[in-house]
């Protein structure tokens, strides 16, 4: 535990220098869809799924963050749970179905993405990254440099999701995402997920310091403690209904 501890933070700290700029112009993008009433698309497979549920939904929160989420193709009919869980044919790694996904969703113009892969190199994130590029949508990729750029794209076009980005956040994490070396087993404690609710977390802060520098609403949820912030979460998730 106490070398997980010391790992996990030099991790962070690398981070922090090395990717607080490119987390700034992340914000900027971020900010200025907001601000043109847009509303931000999170998207990642596997445990990158938890990228989405640090950044939405709570106390703190930007009101309009929207996760995409591949289980909605079961829950709106469109595969069969067996055909979703196919450990031959995985589901995440398959091209040519990120438009019916982006299609189940009311997506606008002035909407923008955050793509979240550490390995980068699946199909269907790089399929929705290279829609959302053709609609001319901004797009934010979270990644692991080391990673990805050890390892060959499974897109059929060979590009690796860093390459359609407008910014690329390095969560700076090793190939494999594990980080510690142990006797019996190769590595263990894996790290994205923590380097991912930092870099989520600081998405937010930046953004609605920027939004605030901007003069303009700042469109976060407050806690449930008083009558007044109920009324106020209820007016954001009227404003933003049926797009989140």
């Amino acid at each position: 535990m106490e070398l997980f501890h010391e790992r996990i933070n030099e991790l962070i700290d690398i981070l922090y220098s090395k990717e607080k700029d490119s987390i700034s112009d992340a914000s900027k993008l971020i900010a200025d869809a907001i601000s043109n009433g847009g509303v931000i698309h999170t998207f990642g497979t596997g445990h990158s799924i938890g990228f989405g549920m640090e950044m939405s939904g709570r106390p703190g929160s930007l009101a309009c963050i929207h996760q995409i989420n591949t289980s909605d193709f079961v829950l709106k009919g469109l595969v069969t749970l067996a055909d979703f869980k196919d450990q031959k044919n995985i589901f995440e790694r398959r091209p040519g179905i990120a438009e019916k996904l982006y299609d189940l969703y009311n997506i606008q113009k002035e909407d923008a993405f955050i793509i979240i892969s550490n390995s980068g190199i699946n199909g269907l994130v790089i399929d929705m990254a290279i829609l959302a590029k053709e609609r001319n949508h901004k797009v934010v990729v979270i990644t692991s440099l080391k990673h990805t750029k050890a390892e060959a794209s499974r897109h059929p076009s060979g590009k690796k999701l860093y390459e359609l980005a407008d910014v690329v956040i390095d969560n700076c994490g090793p190939q494999g995402d594990a980080l510690i070396e142990v006797d019996g087993a190769k590595k263990i404690c894996s790290a994205s997920s923590i380097t991912g609710g930092f870099i989520a977390q600081s998405l937010t802060t930046e953004t609605c310091r920027i939004l605030d520098e901007k003069g303009c609403f700042i469109p976060v949820y407050r806690h449930n403690d008083t009558e007044g912030n109920v009324a106020f979460n209820n007016e954001l998730k009227e404003k933003y209904k049926g797009r989140i």
